[in-house]
């Protein structure tokens, strides 16, 4: 099972890369990586997915749950910070930053007497083998993703030929490796909890 596993993770990352170039081939270097693109359309699509298995995971898991909860929520602010585009045309100007606080308060909010519980709860998360996927994920997105995507690299790099939509792509393409892989924790960790609630539940028909 775990090699059916790991090839369906390989094709669907094989499928995201494929996905990133679409635009590139299509438009050339006129191609924007706007919000329109496959590519941020998938990045919000993962987002909001891993938030969803996230909180799921909180429903079925009391262990886990604060971690989880704190996890679900970070992924849903990063799914409206990723629409503020949408959200600045649509609602108001500025309208994701009072989404994102919506959801900080109410998790503090939620949380506020659950300090403990939430430590131990996150140091049960990383003892998951969730843990190193969602780290992995996040230290794209918010650094290394930044930094490939330095406009200086790549104009010193390109020189007279520099064209942004290369600046982009590998942006945007790295920033969707990191939501990937996020998701891949949240689906992981989603096995391991219904899991082992099925075998709590058969543990206790036993008994």
């Amino acid at each position: 099972m775990f090699i059916v596993r790991g090839l369906i993770y390989l094709l669907a990352l094989a499928a995201v890369a494929y996905g990133i170039g679409i635009e590139a081939i299509e438009y050339g270097p006129s191609a924007e990586y706007s919000e329109q693109s496959l590519t941020e359309r998938l990045q919000d699509l993962f987002t909001f997915s891993s938030a969803m298995l996230f909180y799921l995971c909180a429903y079925h898991s009391k262990p886990l749950r604060q971690a989880c909860i704190l996890l679900g929520s970070l992924m849903l602010m990063m799914w409206i910070r990723e629409s503020d585009s949408f959200l600045d045309q649509n609602v108001f100007d500025g309208a994701w930053q009072v989404f994102v606080s919506i959801v900080l308060v109410c998790t503090l909010f939620i949380l506020r007497k659950q300090v403990k519980e939430s430590y131990f709860s996150l140091r049960r998360f990383s003892q998951t083998s969730s843990f190193g996927f969602v780290t992995s994920g996040l230290v794209i997105i918010l650094a290394f993703s930044r930094m490939m995507g330095r406009g200086e690299i790549w104009e010193s790099l390109l020189g007279e030929t520099y064209i942004r939509a290369v600046k982009n792509i590998v942006e945007e393409g790295v920033e969707l490796l990191g939501y990937s892989i996020v998701m891949i924790a949240a689906v992981e960790l989603c096995a391991f909890v219904l899991a082992n609630r099925k075998q709590d539940n058969a543990t206790e028909k036993l008994s």
